[in-house]
Order: C-alpha cells, then sequence, then structure tokens
C-alpha cells in the first residue's frame, strides 16, 4: 500500500515522498525500510534517527517521511488493521454444536464445533462462538459477539453489543460466598445474582467476573480487562476502566469512570475509587481512592510521598546507625535509645 493512501485513510497530513510502498506496521527498533513505525513519547525521539523504518506516524515532520498525526499511538492502531485483520469463521453452525431448540440466535452467526448453548438463550446478530465456548441458560448477549475458545457466559447472564471474551473466561462464575457452621464448617451461600457486561467491553485469558449473591456486578462500557484478573461479586467496573493482569477485586468494590489498576492491584472491597484515579502496580487500596488520585503502595497512599519513602527505606540502616552515634555524642547514657 502507497504510503499517500495510508495517510488518505488515516485523514492525516503525509510529509515526505508519498509514493513509498508499505508492507506493514511495526515499532520503531523492528520496523524494515518497507514498514511504517511511530513516535507516541518524544523522549524516544532520538531513536528515529537510528530507525530503518520506511515512514513514521508522529506529531511534527523528521527526517523520514511522516504521517503528522495528533494521536501516533491510535493512528498506529487504526494502520495495522489496515494490514492484518483477525480471521474470522465464516456464518453457520456447525453439526458437533449443541444448540437447545428454545434458543433464539439471530442471523450471521458463526457457532464452531461442540459449543454449547442453553435453554432459552438469546443471541444477537452476527455472533462467532469459537470452539468450546458455553452460554448457560437464559443468557441474553447482544450483536457481534466474540466468544473464544472455552470462555463461559453463566446461567441467565446479560452480554451487550461488541463484547469479546478472550479464551478462558468466566462470566458469571459463583461468587465466594459461605457462611460459617457453629461447628466450624462452610455452608454456600446460594449465588442468586447474575453478572451484566454493557457494549464494548473485552475481557482477556483466564480472567473471572463472578456473579452477585443477590442483584448485580456488573462491568460498564467500554472497559478493558486484561487476564487473570478476579473480580469479586456484586463489584462495579466503571466506564472505559483499564485492569491489567492479575488484579483482584473483592466483593462490593465500585470503580467509577477511567480509573486504572495496574498489574496486582488489589481493592479490598466495600469502598469506591473514584473517576480518574490511578492506581500503580502491586498496591493495595484498604480505603476509599479521592477522584484524580495517583496512590501506590500496600496500603496505598499519594504516588509522589510514596515514592520518597522508597527511596528513604534502603538509607534506613545508615540513618538509624546515625542517630546512634548523636545519642552518643549529644545525651547522658540513661536518655540514650534502645541499642
Amino acid at each position: 500500500m502507497k504510503l499517500q493512501d495510508i495517510a488518505h485513510r488515516l485523514g492525516r497530513t503525509l510529509q515526505g515522498t508519498p509514493d513509498i510502498e508499505i508492507t506493514g506496521v511495526a515499532g520503531m527498533e523492528q520496523a524494515s525500510s518497507s514498514e511504517l513505525t511511530f513516535l507516541a513519547n518524544p523522549k524516544y525521539a532520538h531513536q528515529v534517527k537510528e530507525s530503518k523504518a520506511g515512514a513514521i506516524l508522529a506529531t511534527q515532520p523528521h527526517a523520514i517521511p511522516t504521517i503528522v498525526t495528533p494521536e501516533p499511538y491510535l493512528d498506529f492502531a487504526r494502520a495495522l488493521e489496515l494490514f492484518y485483520q483477525p480471521p474470522r469463521p465464516e456464518p453457520g453452525i456447525h453439526p458437533s454444536a449443541c444448540i437447545h431448540p428454545s434458543a433464539s440466535i439471530a442471523e450471521g452467526a458463526s457457532i464452531g464445533p461442540f459449543a454449547v448453548v442453553g435453554r432459552n438463550v438469546t443471541i444477537g446478530r452476527n455472533a462467532v462462538l469459537h470452539p468450546h465456548a458455553v452460554i448457560y441458560e437464559g443468557a441474553v448477549i447482544g450483536d457481534h459477539f466474540t466468544a473464544h475458545s472455552h470462555s463461559v457466559v453463566r446461567e441467565f447472564c446479560r452480554i451487550g453489543n461488541r463484547v469479546i471474551l478472550q479464551n478462558g473466561v468466566v462470566v458469571g462464575g459463583d461468587g465466594f460466598g459461605y457462611a460459617k457452621k457453629p461447628d466450624g464448617t462452610h455452608y454456600k451461600i446460594v449465588q442468586s445474582g447474575i453478572t451484566i457486561v454493557e457494549d464494548d467491553v473485552e475481557i482477556q485469558s483466564l480472567t473471572n467476573i463472578d456473579r452477585a449473591t443477590v442483584g448485580r456486578t456488573i462491568v460498564r462500557r467500554g472497559a478493558k480487562i486484561d487476564s487473570l484478573v478476579q473480580i469479586g461479586h456484586a463489584c462495579q467496573v466503571g466506564e472505559d476502566n483499564i485492569i491489567c493482569a492479575q488484579a483482584g477485586l473483592a466483593g462490593s468494590s465500585i470503580l467509577k469512570k477511567n480509573v486504572l489498576l495496574a498489574g496486582q492491584a488489589g481493592v479490598s472491597g466495600h469502598l469506591t475509587i473514584h473517576d480518574d484515579a490511578v492506581v500503580y502496580a502491586q498496591s493495595g487500596i484498604g480505603a476509599d481512592v479521592d477522584a484524580g488520585a495517583i496512590v501506590s503502595g500496600s496500603p496505598a497512599f499519594d504516588m509522589k510521598t510514596w515514592r520518597k519513602a522508597v527511596l528513604a527505606f534502603p538509607k534506613l540502616p545508615e540513618l538509624v546507625k546515625a542517630v546512634r552515634e548523636l545519642e552518643k555524642r549529644l545525651l547522658p547514657p540513661d536518655a540514650q535509645g534502645e541499642k
């Protein structure tokens, strides 16, 4: 594809040779002379001179042909789609799929081998169920749904439009609820609620979104949830949240709009993380987080203060030694600290 055609498709301005033939998109270090790369962070601008890329997406012109864009990373994603689209199975139902007669599946669906669709399920237009995907009884699913192999939607859950479940996702598995009996054993509490996943949500591999004990667990529009994440029962994941791998939300956690949880963050439950908050990796959240706050540590607190504390921590033995030396010099023996 000609570079000028790519710029036209993206609706951006081209600076430089328009007739370069572009065969693909790659990172700056890996790109060849026939590939398009991007510069999203200005601090890496010095690497452009070292790159072998044939052209670049950037906010300003460079020594190589440049598609000028205010959003280089976004346009990198758009350009990538010009060269690669994931394969989509042909419409139709495989003979080995098990579809209950009461299920309603709209036109354009592709149901793969050994997929299962239960009693009274409703699935919208152009759904794709890859092999071994399972939809339990009474689930209601919107248009353009994709369930990759071994993903599961449990009974009576509701899924919106354009939702993607990667391999091994479980939507609506039982919440972790037990009542302790007098003899010390545990009595299982029936998880009678549901899980709701709104439009344009993607959930990555091996993530669980538990159903509520009563009421609902909800993942709101546009949220993106990484692999190996645990969302406990009755949680609310807000619009456009990003939740990174191995994070965990205990029951009844509430995340408002545009919250970012970095990898391995843990939320203790029954608390609220407000709009636009950022939680650094491996942080432990034990209290509400204010809107726009950036927190880190366990227990988590303001990120700037946490950085100062982390820098000081390795120096503590030296500080303790210095304090003891001062005690010896300045205080009488009976007033000195414990050695």
